[in-house]
């Protein structure tokens, strides 16, 4: 049975492709720091309370873990929302830590096992903030471009070795986090959640939100065998973001 080890794996985009990968046929392995969603997932799963961006506790994780098919590291926070100079750069450290170095420690420890069994398959989480940037999300956005070139770095030093790299940039996902930012935005811009819920859908050419699952299923098909030849690509899953507009925004 191929293995997956998914960051962030207990909620949301996470939990979605857990679910995903099982019904693939995966065993299911997930770090996060909820502890109340990791005892909600799925008994078979092997679950790690565990912080992306804490070195010790991811290592000592992929020493449990032994071999591993795909990653996919999927952790990240919202960060600030707020013209940069009001950004504090305890805010951006923390940011970009979760976003990108959680990302770094998870290819870093994946890469030998991968590369030891000649193949594999890693999956980061960008955003479409990785691609056109976002007005009052700096350390966001500048972590997800950072991700981005982490990928794109992974693909050219693995794939030597059989192990494959992609992105994912999920625009505006449903669901508790994007709420989140809907409420920031409607703050900082002097509008409704509603307004600012509209005018993501509106920037987009299917005029809706992304579903999880969405993302989920992308994910899945970039850590199986049809997607073989398919690496350092960045893959929007967002309905296609036609105007990165800042008063549309993107996520």
């Amino acid at each position: 049975m191929k293995r997956v080890l998914i960051t962030a794996g207990a909620g949301g985009i996470g939990r979605a492709m857990g679910e995903g990968f099982a019904a693939a046929g995966f065993e299911v392995w997930v770090t996060d720091v909820d502890a109340a969603a990791l005892a909600d997932c799925p008994a078979e799963w092997r679950c790690f309370e565990a912080g992306a961006a804490d070195e010790d506790a991811m290592r000592d994780v992929f020493a449990q873990v032994g071999r591993l098919d795909v990653l996919c590291a999927n952790a990240g926070i919202a960060g600030p929302t707020a013209a940069v100079e009001d950004v504090a750069l305890a805010d951006w450290r923390a940011c970009v830590s979760v976003n990108l170095e959680g990302a770094f420690i998870a290819a870093k420890y994946a890469a030998p096992l991968m590369k030891a069994a000649g193949a594999g398959a890693i999956v980061l989480t960008s955003s479409t903030a990785g691609i056109y940037g976002y007005p009052n999300r700096a350390p966001y956005a500048a972590a997800k471009w950072g991700i981005i070139g982490l990928m794109k770095t992974l693909a050219m030093e693995l794939g030597p070795f059989g192990v494959r790299a992609n992105a994912i940039c999920p625009g505006a996902v449903e669901g508790p986090r994007m709420e989140g930012v809907l409420a920031r935005e409607a703050a900082v811009k002097g509008m409704t959640r509603d307004q600012v819920y509209a005018g993501y859908a509106a920037g987009t050419s299917m005029r809706a939100f992304v579903e999880a699952r969405d993302v989920a299923d992308m994910a899945v098909f970039l850590g199986s065998e049809r997607a073989r030849m398919v690496s350092g690509q960045v893959i929007a899953v967002d309905g296609h973001t036609e105007n990165p507009d800042p008063k549309v925004g993107v996520i």
